[in-house]
């Protein structure tokens, strides 16, 4: 078996004639924390539903803790850019969370499982919102809260889609923050636009614009970045 919890080998996908990612080589450790970047229509969106199992590559090979990726889909967390439901929907935050613990609806949570949600609302220090419905939360609540659902069935692989795109920049600054700490116990894979911001943070930055290249952050510098990123691109210092 691979010492890798997410393993990509040559991996190709396209839409009809437009190809979208091409060639793929990825590789992430057990705990490390991944960046995943590039720009719009870059392939970022269809490289994580290929590691989540809701596509299959065309050529190549994926695989997920040693397993094909929809057999592995229950061991994933995974927080959407946006969520699944209307935010005036008149639903709690605990059972936002306990949507994450894959039972057949939410009448048949026990005992355990809203212990689990107050846990994992605990983790990502949300305790405080378990009153709360869902339409009354800031943006950075409900990410925490998104969070905690991706949390609760104690996932061994993390994947988030640009969880701080609607937030101020002193709740990103939180947000990573508090992955950074979750990294101890969890592999991460976090999609951004941000490549500045994120290189404070993650291991490792994987830039990908449909063939993809994996950097150490310290090999970020302004050329590698006009390279990836067509046109003109402005850093933004961002103080922790």
């Amino acid at each position: 078996m691979s010492q890798s919890v997410i393993e990509l080998v040559g991996v190709s996908f396209s839409f009809g004639d437009a190809p979208v990612l091409s060639d793929i080589n990825l590789a992430i450790a057990p705990r490390e924390f991944v960046g995943l970047v590039g720009p719009n229509a870059g392939g970022k969106s269809t490289l994580l539903k290929l590691i989540l199992g809701l596509l299959v590559p065309q050529v190549g090979r994926i695989r997920v803790l040693g397993l094909a990726p929809r057999e592995a889909r229950r061991r994933l967390g995974y927080v959407p850019q946006y969520p699944t439901f209307a935010r005036d929907f008149p639903i709690s935050v605990e059972q936002v969370v306990l949507m994450g613990r894959l039972g057949p609806g939410l009448g048949w949570y026990n005992a355990a499982d809203r212990a689990a949600a107050r846990r994992s609302l605990e983790e990502v220090e949300g305790l405080d919102l378990v009153p709360r419905r869902i339409g009354t939360l800031s943006g950075g609540q409900l990410q925490r809260v998104l969070l905690a659902r991706a949390l609760v069935s104690d996932p061994e692989i993390l994947i988030l889609d640009e969880p701080t795109a609607n937030i101020d920049q002193r709740m990103e600054g939180d947000i990573f923050d508090l992955l950074a700490r979750l990294k101890a116990r969890r592999t991460i894979l976090v999609v951004s636009h941000d490549i500045a911001f994120i290189s404070g943070y993650v291991d490792r930055v994987a830039c990908l614009n449909r063939t993809l290249i994996a950097h150490d952050t310290a090999a970020i510098d302004a050329d590698l970045i006009h390279r990836l990123y067509p046109g003109d691109v402005r850093a933004v210092a961002h103080v922790h």
